[in-house]
């Protein structure tokens, strides 16, 4: 079962989604939901979005091809979305179109870019790296390449 695809953009989705409910929660508990709480506390949230998704990815990239991991930390990453702006609100006490629809899709926008970026620098530090799957395949290639003696051809 954990070997299945949906069960790890679930569990990614879930965890996404406890990010955004603890932050919400320490918000309304420990500082009475003031907006400058509530502005550190989604950018603390974004952050360790960021950071989540941007270890994940570093993480399958070596052991994954992309076309394996990418879908999986997308679908991950669009469920922990939804999740958050459509329940979150609900945890800190609000409505998901409390604040009207401009602040609704910009949650959205916000949410996709910290994700985007998250994965991006993730992704780019094992290329940096060379610990890629890609590159680590070329090196194995390379390797097996250059050991081989050269093959004389006889006339």
């Amino acid at each position: 079962m954990t070997q299945q695809r949906w069960f790890r953009i679930t569990v990614l989705a879930v965890a996404l989604f406890v990010i955004n409910a603890v932050t919400r929660l320490v918000v309304r508990i420990g500082f009475d939901s003031t907006d400058t709480a509530q502005s550190r506390g989604s950018i603390v949230m974004f952050g360790l979005v960021a950071v989540l998704l941007g270890t994940l990815t570093f993480v399958w990239s070596q052991s994954r091809r992309s076309a394996d991991w990418l879908p999986d930390v997308g679908g991950g990453a669009l469920g922990g979305m939804l999740l958050t702006v459509l329940l979150g609100p609900f945890i800190s006490g609000s409505e998901p179109f409390a604040n009207g629809g401009g602040d609704f899709f910009a949650q959205i926008w916000l949410y996709a870019a910290c994700a985007v970026a998250g994965s991006a620098i993730g992704y780019g530090i094992a290329v940096m790296l060379g610990r890629d799957f890609r590159s680590r395949s070329l090196q194995a290639y390379s390797r097996a390449r250059t050991a081989r003696p050269r093959r004389v051809v006889r006339r």
